[in-house]
């Protein structure tokens, strides 16, 4: 489970975000959408411990900033960052070893089959295109084996299969009973994944919907509603 409560972050004089609170359960994938500066990229980065911040986040019930609550939780970047003499296989066994992960050689071995990266094991950071570092960095969090999971515009520079995988893994995290939590502005793309969304304009969370609650509402539909915009 992933919990935020009261979270407010200001940069200088100007409030990013103000008294956000929200929870994702165990087993749901949520989503949150907003405009740009609507204080999304600031929440992102509050989970992952990249900032400071007002208020609570708390993973499975312990607080974000203790390292048995970073245990258990992995981050995929908009933006993937790779050691430059690292090599794709060297990534994942550093995070293996950083988290000290029980994910087995086999299971390994079949992440980065899934993400068609098997044959490309021995490649240097510094050798990787956009699409290949990103699917590196959605490796690395799988060999943590997360209980939560923060995808921050995952899709972004993959190809069509590994959408189609991403998605896939997505569903599967989230049957075995992991958290997950998807920022992105590619509705169409997570149409078939949310449980719960969570939308943000000027720092608030200003609606959030369940998917039962729905009503059979597209994505886009709901979130041009309450952002009073109108859908393209």
């Amino acid at each position: 489970m992933l919990e935020i409560q009261g979270l407010s972050k200001s940069y200088g004089k100007n409030l990013a975000v103000d008294n956000v609170s929200f929870t994702v359960p165990d087993g749901q994938t949520g989503i949150l959408l907003g405009p740009n500066g609507a204080g999304k990229s600031t929440i992102i980065k509050s989970i992952a411990g990249l900032l400071r911040y007002k208020g609570v986040i708390r993973i499975q019930g312990t607080p974000a900033r203790n390292i048995e609550a970073k245990r258990v939780f992995a981050y995929v970047p908009e933006i993937p960052n790779m050691f430059d003499a690292l090599t794709v296989r060297e990534h994942v066994e550093y995070i293996r070893m950083a988290y000290s992960s029980d994910i087995t050689d086999e299971e390994v071995n079949e992440i980065l089959k899934a993400y068609e990266m098997d044959d490309k094991q021995d490649k240097l950071g510094n050798e990787l295109s956009k699409g290949m570092m990103q699917k590196v960095s959605i490796c690395c969090a799988l060999a943590v084996k997360p209980q939560v999971i923060l995808l921050d515009e995952p899709m972004v520079g993959l190809d069509p299969a590994a959408i189609k995988t991403l998605k896939e893994t997505v569903l599967r995290l989230r049957d075995g009973g992991v958290t997950v939590l998807i920022s992105t502005h590619m509705l169409e793309m997570v149409e078939d994944l949310w449980d719960v969304m969570f939308v943000m304009e000027k720092g608030h969370i200003v609606g959030s919907y369940t998917k039962k609650d729905a009503e059979g509402k597209d994505l886009d539909e709901l979130f041009f509603e309450m952002t009073g915009g109108e859908k393209k």
